[in-house]
């Protein structure tokens, strides 16, 4: 046998041997019905990373634990889990919440999180890891939303950016009267700075309300937080299982401020 020859043979059994160690070839080599059977079943069946339940984490940026901010991002959770979504509304809480530093120790010691650990941040950093989708509620302040979320919003990105990489995102805004669009406008920034899919829905997502629980007298308001609930979950299925199907939408529900 010359060196060609030599090759070609040890080529041939190699990928003789690739192929039999490979599940097509374990298949190949089953000579029993009952067999084949089974080893085709369990290929069918091995898990894959759609069989996960999908969340999305609603975080609540105003102080109000049960304010309207709240009632706008319930009646989205309420939504998503009938879509068979997990979903869990987190309250920032009362606390002061730091603003980021620039010190970059969270950078330059691969923390994966803040540096300092001594408010919520750091705890909704972990929650990330189970997060395939995000939004960010806020009541709005002076044209602007809430100064503790927008903190907690700049260190979680910074610090712990690569978990959020890729997620859908949406920011709800609620307001007595007016500043709604600039402090939607603010909280959707980042989104687009962290290769973040933004979720729209049939309007801003603005909902009107002073007294606690007064929101959900904003029919239309509360209705374009239902289709910003409805599409999250679209896209969500869509990025997880292919599913083509569109979202059901209802007919708008328009809603003057003067009747």
């Amino acid at each position: 046998m010359d060196r060609r020859d030599f090759i070609k043979k040890s080529a041939l059994v190699t990928m003789g041997s690739l192929l039999m160690a490979s599940p097509l070839g374990r298949l190949v080599a089953k000579t029993n019905e009952s067999d084949l059977a089974n080893e085709a079943s369990n290929l069918v069946n091995e898990p894959n990373k759609t069989d996960k339940k999908m969340k999305v984490l609603l975080i609540n940026g105003s102080p109000r634990r049960s304010g309207n901010t709240f009632t706008a991002l319930s009646e989205m959770a309420k939504i998503l889990e009938q879509q068979g979504i997990e979903a869990e509304v987190v309250h920032i809480g009362v606390k002061p919440i730091r603003g980021c530093i620039a010190c970059g120790q969270c950078h330059m010691n691969a923390l994966g999180k803040c540096i300092f650990d001594d408010d919520v941040c750091n705890k909704i950093i972990e929650k990330l890891d189970t997060a395939d989708g995000l939004v960010f509620g806020s009541p709005v302040y002076y044209g602007q939303p809430n100064g503790s979320l927008l903190s907690l919003m700049q260190r979680m990105f910074y610090a712990a950016g690569s978990k959020v990489q890729n997620k859908p995102a949406a920011a709800v805004c609620v307001c007595r009267r007016g500043g709604a669009t600039a402090a939607f406008q603010t909280l959707t920034m980042p989104f687009q700075m962290m290769n973040m899919p933004v979720v729209t829905s049939q309007y801003w997502n603005i909902v009107y309300g002073a007294a606690p629980g007064e929101a959900s007298l904003d029919t239309e308001g509360i209705q374009t937080m239902r289709t910003l609930a409805n599409n999250m979950a679209w896209l969500l299925k869509k990025i997880h299982t292919g599913d083509p199907d569109y979202p059901e939408r209802e007919s708008t529900n328009w809603m003057n401020f003067i009747r």
